[in-house]
């Protein structure tokens, strides 16, 4: 079997945007059961093209064939804060067996600022160049581990970026544990909950080591 690797963030309380309470007990009830309340776009979690009005798409009408597929992981460790992560990032080799469906993972490790100011204040983004790289090579599915592809304190790059990328690419943000995956090619699969009328959704990501 091949190696399975968890990409997602867990979701406790005091997790950013989410909260778990007591609902049900044993004791007074006869089983556990629990009231979840979460922001749409907080841990990890896929963008549907309605969030910044690309088109009235929402999370539960994008196709399941979107949310599967073969990904490069880039390592972009070095780009640092407030960095912005352009094509020239992605290593030729990369780009040479690059074909059109295939996804991309950006390895920042700032995963390990989540639920800190810095994690939401200083990300490394996706630069506009970038991002018109990704549609014009029919990118399936981009993946970052800050909670955005672009600075969310400045409104005009986060609209920009997000309408340029949701014409045709899935966005997942919030990954984490990219360091234990052993290749930089995996398949990857990202399930949003299906939630009508959704604008995003948390999202359980995984990628196989299928090609090591």
């Amino acid at each position: 079997m091949h190696p399975i690797v968890d990409l997602t963030l867990t979701y406790t309380n005091g997790f950013t945007g989410f909260s778990k309470e007591i609902s049900k007990t044993i004791g007074a009830d006869g089983w556990n059961a629990s009231t979840l309340t979460f922001y749409s776009h907080c841990g990890t979690h896929m963008d549907a093209p309605i969030h910044f009005n690309v088109s009235n798409q929402t999370i539960d009408h994008i196709p399941v064939t979107d949310f599967v597929g073969r990904a490069w992981v880039v390592d972009v460790r070095h780009i640092g804060s407030k960095g912005l992560i352009n094509p020239e990032h992605i290593p030729q080799k990369i780009k040479d067996e690059f074909v059109a469906g295939d996804s991309l993972i950006f390895w920042t490790d700032w995963s390990q600022y989540a639920n800190t100011p810095k994690y939401r204040d200083e990300l490394p983004r996706i630069s506009e160049d970038l991002a018109l790289w990704c549609v014009n090579k029919k990118v399936k599915m981009i993946g970052v581990e800050p909670p955005s592809v672009a600075d969310v304190n400045n409104l005009n790059e986060v609209t920009k970026i997000h309408q340029i990328l949701l014409q045709g690419v899935v966005i997942i943000e919030g990954l984490t544990n990219i360091e234990a995956l052993q290749t930089n090619c995996v398949e990857l699969i990202a399930l949003p909950l299906k939630i009508g009328d959704g604008d995003g959704a948390p999202a359980r990501v995984i990628a196989i080591e299928k090609y090591l």
